[in-house]
């Protein structure tokens, strides 16, 4: 169902691509959008346990492609140096591909763990009661995406491949 990575000695192990998924703040949600175009959107994102959080106003170009088809994929840089002299860039990424679901009512719990994984990895250092009183007031202004993670693949430059193998 999903292709082969072309240059597969490139790439990045299922525990490294959780880590770049850990580590990385923003990535690219990419949906069927409009008229057939594809739609990529910059967003802030959570990991947890195979499934990608995010959060959304609850209308928008990018529900209403999600409602339209749920199948999606979410691409992160963690790594991006470019190296002029040596006509390469020194890269590490992860791309996943799941299906979305959309969560709104209030109530759902995972609406809230979303909303606290997301706040646990952005707000580290607010204090507990300033979190809880910001998530209180926008909770109802706001639907949690959950990317479902059926497939994902991470790559990283030959260079950085090797410099790892030799530690």
């Amino acid at each position: 169902m999903f292709r082969e990575m072309r240059r597969n000695r490139q790439a990045l192990s299922r525990e490294e691509c959780v880590r770049v998924l850990q580590q990385a703040t923003s990535g690219v949600l990419s949906v069927a959008g409009d008229d057939g175009y594809p739609y990529g959107v910059p967003l802030s994102f959570a990991w947890s346990e195979g499934k990608l959080y995010f959060h959304a106003a609850k209308s928008g170009h990018k529900l209403d492609a999600l409602r339209r088809q749920e199948k999606a994929s979410f691409c992160v840089i963690l790594q991006d140096h470019v190296v002029p002299e040596e006509f390469t860039t020194y890269y590490r990424s992860v791309i996943a591909f799941g299906k979305v679901r959309i969560i709104e009512s209030d109530d759902d719990p995972e609406k809230r763990r979303g909303l606290d994984l997301l706040a646990d990895k952005y707000c580290q250092d607010v204090s507990a009661k300033s979190r809880e009183d910001e998530i209180g007031k926008l909770k109802q202004a706001l639907v949690v995406l959950v990317l479902d993670i059926e497939h994902a693949t991470g790559k990283e430059a030959r260079e950085l491949m090797e410099k790892r193998q030799q530690v």
